[in-house]
């Protein structure tokens, strides 16, 4: 049976009575129902109300192809045909797993050769904790465990992805964290920099921060740096220039393993495969997940570094980890069919060459005088309007957050998804779109930002 034979108002209330939704105050969705979403192709989705919605968060950062490819479908039912399940415990393996990990080797920055699978990239993040730690337990430092992450970090929502990122509200029900874990200043110049200091200058004292942890904890009991080459679910905070090579520098100096989590900017969102190849940045972990595999599938993958995978393979030992869906064959299937299909038609070349640098020359142009933006910022295809009260002084809306929910209400209503972060809206489209997609995009946030300053004057 399928959703057909349900009203609108028979599957909402059947939502409402049995199905709880990620980061979701439960009483207030209730009360205010849920948007049905049934079909979707190329860059629109639809819901059961028939509205198009071009959807600039592509899905959840990760339908980097677009929606209805039947190609992805077509190597998922192949696969289920041939050989639907099994695992890589029992010194077994199966053959798309096989063939995934060779070409993630293939197209990842050069000490990468070797991937472990999971589900998701909170999954992957557990892992690439714990790999780290038994690194350096197997090189006869077991002392060396801490962990140094930054305030606004998104690493997952299991309890060691919590832990490892920089979140108050989730910090807070955690009621005991993963311990050994240091957060430190993010490199979001906009409300971080001080007056008169360069983005050059600022992105050193940020990275300084790093250092500072790692000296105040000392460099013999600190395993390694995390953070995302570009911060996502905080607010696409995207570092200066001078940041990345000086948290290098600081790593290299201290023998700190440096942990980075691509699973927002992986496969093909900065105009690389990887931002740690746009960004010059050679780390011993790679996390990745979301635009793996579109979405149409879920899977992720650690890319593991020589100097890790070198010292499982020569001190040996049994390393206790590990999932029931670790290189599900039908999810690696579809990763490969993705990847090609990414290749085939040059969708990363696009990104960098042409509707990346579009996007950002677009939004500053078309939204960038409008009385609510502070600030755009850009990244490949990824973005984020910072929005403001008074653009002169900085000053924000109060409550914290509240504007962007007003905004993002109105982006939905007038035809595009964007996600509101305290007082960011953010994008992050997939990677088919062409400069008349952004066109559209830009045309309708205008619209949002008109009727949601109306609204917001009398507040």
């Amino acid at each position: 049976m399928t959703y057909q034979n349900y009203s609108l108002d028979q599957l909402r209330a059947i939502d409402n009575a049995h199905h709880l939704h990620p980061f979701t105050d439960h009483k207030d969705l209730r009360a205010a129902g849920t948007r049905v979403v049934v079909s979707a192709e190329g860059p629109f989705v639809y819901d059961t109300e028939g509205n198009e919605i071009l959807d600039a968060m592509a899905g959840l950062w990760c339908v980097n192809a677009g929606y209805g490819r039947e190609e992805l479908v077509e190597a998922a039912t192949a696969q289920m045909r041939e050989l639907p399940y099994y695992n890589s415990f029992f010194r077994c393996t199966t053959p798309t797993p096989t063939l995934l990990s060779q070409k993630l080797a293939e197209i990842s920055p050069g000490n990468i050769n070797q991937v472990f699978y999971g589900s998701s990239g909170s999954e992957s993040n557990d892992t690439a904790l714990r790999l780290v730690r038994h690194y350096w337990a197997l090189e006869g430092r077991p002392e060396k465990n801490i962990v140094i992450s930054r305030n606004w970090a998104y690493h997952g929502s299991t309890i060691a992805g919590t832990s490892l990122g920089g979140m108050e509200a989730m910090h807070a029900q955690l009621y005991g964290a993963v311990p050994n874990i240091r957060h430190v200043m993010c490199p979001y110049a906009y409300e971080n920099a001080e007056p008169g200091e360069s983005d050059h200058d600022f992105g050193l004292r940020a990275a300084k921060a790093v250092e500072d942890a790692i000296l105040e904890a000392g460099a013999e009991n600190v395993a390694a740096f995390i953070g995302e080459p570009i911060q996502g679910a905080g607010g696409v905070k995207i570092p200066p220039a001078s940041y990345w090579p000086e948290i290098q520098r600081i790593c290299e100096k201290y023998d700190v393993l440096l942990m980075l989590d691509e699973v927002i900017t992986g496969y093909g969102r900065t105009g690389e495969w990887f931002a740690a190849q746009s960004m010059n940045i050679k780390p011993d972990t790679i996390t990745t997940a979301k635009g793996l595999t579109s979405g149409y599938q879920p899977l992720s993958a650690l890319l593991v570094g020589d100097r890790i995978a070198n010292t499982l393979v020569e001190k040996g030992g049994e390393f206790y980890h590990g999932y029931t869906y670790s290189g599900h064959p039908v999810a690696c299937a579809v990763a490969l069919k993705n990847i090609e299909i990414i290749e085939r038609e040059g969708l990363i070349d696009r990104v960098r060459e042409d509707t990346g640098p579009y996007l950002g020359d677009a939004l500053k142009a078309g939204l960038g005088d409008h009385p609510l933006v502070g600030e755009i910022r850009t990244c490949g295809l990824l973005a984020a309007v910072e929005i403001v009260r008074d653009k002169s002084t900085r000053e924000r809306f109060q409550p914290a957050g509240s504007a962007p929910v007003v905004i993002r209400d109105h982006a939905i209503a007038s035809g595009i998804m964007m996600r509101a972060v305290m007082d960011t809206m953010i994008m992050s489209p997939p990677l088919i779109w062409t400069r008349e997609t952004v066109d559209m995009a830009v045309e309708r946030i205008g619209k949002a930002l008109d009727l949601a300053q109306a609204d917001l004057a009398t507040t």
